[in-house]
């Protein structure tokens, strides 16, 4: 059986700074820094001393260190316990582990944008109608109980 092995090509390493937009097709670690967009083709490893500030574009992304801004990663974003992440991420999947910091919001629907909107109207009649429903049977319960307990008594 083959293991899911990432096999990482580039390493901006600790100490090591990038200032402007980062592309890459391959799998990258970053335990430095980088002032821009990051866009990578597979993974995108944020070791804990890493530090990136603009988005990251990749289809999965593991993060130990600090992120100031969004994350678009199709497949699986993971939130390590020394993570920090300020901004929105958009995924399939999510971890955060405990202590990790998260700011932001998540979408984890990316099909949404292509669904029809449901009727707020329909909606609403909805909630009534079933409001209602649930009042009435309420109402007959207390009358069965109410009829029991004078079948009982007389």
């Amino acid at each position: 059986m083959k293991k899911n092995v990432t096999q990482i090509t580039t390493i901006i390493g600790v100490g090591a700074e990038c200032n402007g937009d980062f592309k890459s097709d391959t799998s990258i670690r970053i335990d430095g820094v980088v002032n821009g967009n990051v866009t990578v083709a597979n993974t995108v490893i944020v070791g804990a001393s890493g530090v990136i500030t603009g988005d990251i574009n990749a289809q999965m992304v593991v993060i130990g260190g600090e992120v100031y801004g969004n994350l678009n990663v199709p497949e699986k974003v993971e939130l390590t316990s020394t993570a920090r992440v300020l901004g929105d991420i958009t995924t399939n999947g999510l971890v955060i582990d405990e202590k990790a910091i998260f700011q932001g919001s998540c979408n984890m629907n990316q099909e949404a944008g292509k669904k029809p909107k449901q009727n707020s109207k329909a909606i609403k009649a909805g909630i009534k109608s079933s409001n209602s429903a649930v009042a009435e049977a309420l109402r007959n319960a207390e009358e069965s109980v109410e009829e029991e307990a004078n079948a009982s008594i007389g």
